[in-house]
């Protein structure tokens, strides 16, 4: 979050970040916690980057999409604009399950008209160095990577 404070400020943008997440958060508690958010903050753009945890426990995907689109539908209805971070799960859960899971948030983005950034870890999952021992979070070194993935998606929508 820091790194996207510094590039609205850098790039002369008015905008704050507020970082609602919580580590190891759910589209189920984040569709609790977000008409708080929306109330308290009354954001111009929200960026909804969950799903990750679902898939990992091999939550079904009609709930992951049901979650995440009325978090989107949420935010529309404040008149905010959304940018939808796209996630995937490794290909251990079959190849099923990870296709229904990554093409999700394609059909929400197509079916709500908000923009989609369609996988965030697409310059680092695969590099070397870049993801924890885990093989699931990113390291430090790759924060500059992700930030330059969704800014790509989100500058758009703050000149809009």
């Amino acid at each position: 979050m820091h790194l996207l404070a510094e590039s609205l400020q850098a790039a002369e943008y008015p905008h704050q970040v507020i970082n609602g997440s919580i580590s190891g958060e759910t589209t189920g508690g984040g569709l609790a916690r977000l008409p708080q958010a929306l109330d308290t903050h009354e954001p111009e753009v929200v960026v909804i980057e969950l799903g990750g945890n679902d898939g990992l426990r091999g939550y079904p995907t009609d709930r992951v999409r049901d979650n995440l689109r009325q978090m989107v539908e949420l935010s529309l209805s404040r008149d905010a604009k959304v940018l939808l971070v796209g996630m995937q799960i490794p290909p251990n859960y079959g190849p099923r399950y990870t296709l229904a899971f990554s093409t999700l948030y394609e059909h929400i983005a197509e079916e709500t008209g908000v923009a989609l950034v369609p996988f965030f870890l697409e310059k680092v999952a695969l590099t070397p160095g870049l993801m924890q021992s885990d093989g699931i979070h990113p390291t430090a070194e790759a924060q500059p990577l992700l930030l330059e993935t969704l800014w790509a998606h989100l500058e758009p929508l703050l000149e809009s």
